[in-house]
């Protein structure tokens, strides 16, 4: 049934009418043409539809849209500070730690919650914490390296922000 759900988006406040049920990956992508969030599995194993909600990393093709009701979303389209790169962005560049780049809006979005719950992770907990997001490209070694990278390049007691 259809209803009027409202949230931020990257920001920016947001209302639409939508089946509260239907799932947040397929209204982000269609109504709301946040397209860097990605379709996967469909099932919530592989980490390519990851967003941010209220700071915590959830698999949107998991989630209704209904539950982000009066909640902030973000999604890759909206870490980067206008053309200013956020600093796992550009460590993701620097240490060629995307290859296809299917599964690199969740893997960011990951780390990003991470680094926002754990300012300096050590390499065995961003490896935990990274577990369940998949790169069918072998990246995982280098996608270590740019979070352990971005996470030293952000000053001590500021978010990941």
């Amino acid at each position: 049934m259809a209803a009027t759900i409202s949230f931020k988006l990257n920001g920016e406040r947001v209302r639409l009418e939508a089946d509260e049920n239907r799932k947040l990956l397929w209204v982000l992508r269609t109504e709301l043409e946040q397209t860097g969030t990605k379709y996967g599995c469909g099932r919530g194993s592989c980490g390519a539809c990851v967003v941010l909600v209220n700071d915590n990393p959830i698999r949107s093709c998991m989630a209704d849209v209904g539950s982000v009701r009066g909640k902030e979303v973000l999604t890759i389209e909206g870490l980067a500070k206008g053309d200013e790169l956020h600093p796992l962005q550009k460590a993701f560049i620097e240490h060629d730690a995307l290859q296809c780049g299917f599964c690199t809006p969740g893997m960011i979005l990951s780390a990003y919650g991470l680094l926002r719950s754990t300012r300096k992770p050590s390499r065995g907990e961003i490896i935990k914490r990274m577990d369940r997001n998949l790169c069918r490209c072998g990246a995982h070694t280098r996608i270590i390296d740019a979070i352990e990278s971005a996470a030293a390049e952000l000053p001590n007691g500021k978010s990941a922000t």
